[in-house]
């Protein structure tokens, strides 16, 4: 959690009861445990175990990896978004250049040689 400057006062932790398989535990303690995260709104539950204690701990962990991909995936595009603007600024090779412009003079030529629509 401190790798990713994450506080206990951020997070946000209630209980519900379970679904499933679990029998008379399922039904009577709430051993589904939902985290969120305040800043961020992320938020994650599981009900995996019929434990609370291994559910709590479930969904630290789920929660720390889904805050964690989102910085990255952030991150990623950033990087993108810098890398396309550095694209876009950068002057096109002289022999590009001359290739496009000769495409161009060709199809020029070309509707030159159209002829109009006799009335």
């Amino acid at each position: 959690m401190r790798k990713l400057g994450i506080r206990e006062a951020d997070l946000e932790e209630s209980f519900a009861r379970s679904s499933g398989p679990g029998g008379q535990n399922v039904n009577k303690v709430a051993t589904a445990v939902t985290l969120r995260h305040c800043p961020t709104g992320t938020s994650v539950t599981v009900q995996d175990s019929r434990s609370q204690a291994v559910n709590r701990k479930l969904a630290l962990e789920r929660l720390l990896d889904a805050i964690e991909s989102a910085r990255e995936k952030r991150r990623a595009a950033e990087i993108a978004e810098r890398e396309k603007a550095r694209r876009r600024k950068s002057p096109r090779p002289a022999a590009l250049k001359r290739k496009i412009l000769e495409s161009k003079r060709k199809r020029g030529e070309l509707k030159k040689l159209r002829g109009t629509i006799g009335t």
